[in-house]
């Protein structure tokens, strides 16, 4: 059995993060000694070290709570999708402030003229106007995903990336650009 104080240690975490999964109800001391002390056994410590590791993972407590008490493994699979598209979203704006970044630093003259940036930087749907005036139409557009995926998949899906499209959208545009 180990003290709050030795399992903080021993988990290399903060007595203040025990003390607040205890207040949240996420980790209970396994026993109480008659001066207050608490006492956490082996399961404890296994729980812990499942809240760690979903912390690490970017999940939020009231998931953890939900994911170490869940019933079923549906729960856990919802949790873990809904965290994976938020992270996904999260990391294509990272990309579009890297761009944004990366133009600024190649043309530092933007600074003085911010809407000239959002006119620079390419989404869908400023791509798809730039198809229509090259002359592109909806089955041209097609036909090129389809050339590009057959050549190149992994900058096709690296392209559909940069422009900012949801995930369940780059999959559909693969999956008929395959056909």
């Amino acid at each position: 059995m180990l003290t709050v104080s030795q399992l903080a240690r021993q988990c290399q975490i903060s007595r203040t993060s025990i003390l607040y999964y205890e207040r949240i109800g996420l980790l209970n001391p396994a026993s109480r000694s008659a001066n207050g002390y608490r006492w956490y056994a082996d399961a404890e410590v296994r729980r812990l070290e499942a809240i760690m590791a979903y912390r690490s993972y970017g999940l939020p407590v009231k998931s953890i709570g939900e994911l170490l008490d869940r019933d079923d493994d549906r729960d856990q699979e919802r949790i873990l999708s809904d965290q994976f598209a938020a992270l996904e979203h999260e990391i294509q704006k990272l990309r579009q402030q890297q761009k944004a970044i990366v133009m600024l630093l190649e043309h530092p003259e933007l600074l003085e003229h911010p809407e000239l940036l959002e006119q620079t930087m390419v989404n869908k749907d400023r791509w798809v106007e730039i198809m229509k005036a090259a002359g592109f139409n909806e089955d041209d557009m097609k036909s090129w995903h389809k050339q590009f995926e057959q050549i190149e998949p992994e900058a096709h899906q690296e392209f559909l990336e940069s422009l900012s499209i949801e995930k369940e959208e780059i999959k559909a545009i693969r999956k008929w650009s395959k056909d």
